[in-house]
C-alpha cells in the first residue's frame, strides 16, 4: 500500500519543523519545496526537517534539500535534518542516498527530534 506524501509544520521551541512523509521524488518535492520557502516567509530561520517517514527520494527531492539548504543560509538561518540511522520503517534510503551522492556531509544530520532542535547538540555529521 503506498503511503500518501504530506508536510506537516509545528514548532518546537525556536525551530520550525516540517515532519514529510511518503516519496519525495518528482511529483511531490515541490510540495516541500513549497513548504520550505512558506516557513523562511513566516520569519523562521531555525528549521528542521525531518525525513524520518520518507521512503524514497530521488534527485529531485535531493535538490529541494540542497535549496533549502541554500535558502536557510542565505538568511543567516540553520537547516538541519533529521534522518535515523535505520530510516523509517519500511527501508528508507534517504541516508543511503544522501551519502551515495555524496552530500550528507553538507548537512547538519541528526538521528531525533530532541537533538535536532537543542542547541547544545552536536550534528551526526561534518
Amino acid at each position: 500500500m503506498a503511503v500518501a506524501f504530506k508536510v506537516t509544520g509545528v514548532e518546537q521551541g525556536r525551530w520550525a519543523v516540517l515532519r514529510v512523509s511518503g516519496e519525495l521524488d518528482l511529483m511531490t518535492s515541490p510540495v516541500l519545496r513549497q513548504h520550505v520557502h512558506d516557513a523562511v516567509a513566516e520569519g523562521h530561520h531555525s528549521l528542521v526537517v525531518d525525513l524520518s517517514d520518507v521512503f524514497f527520494c530521488d534527485s529531485s527531492g535531493v535538490g529541494v534539500l540542497i535549496a533549502a539548504r541554500r535558502l536557510i543560509r542565505s538568511c543567516q538561518g540553520r537547516l538541519r535534518l533529521i534522518l535515523p540511522d535505520r530510516g523509517a520503517v519500511d527501508g528508507s534510503h534517504v541516508n543511503r542516498v544522501l551519502g551515495a551522492l555524496g552530500v550528507r556531509r553538507l548537512f547538519d544530520v541528526h538521528p531525533d527530534l530532541d537533538s535536532a532542535t537543542t542547541d547544545e547538540a552536536g550534528p551526526l555529521s561534518a
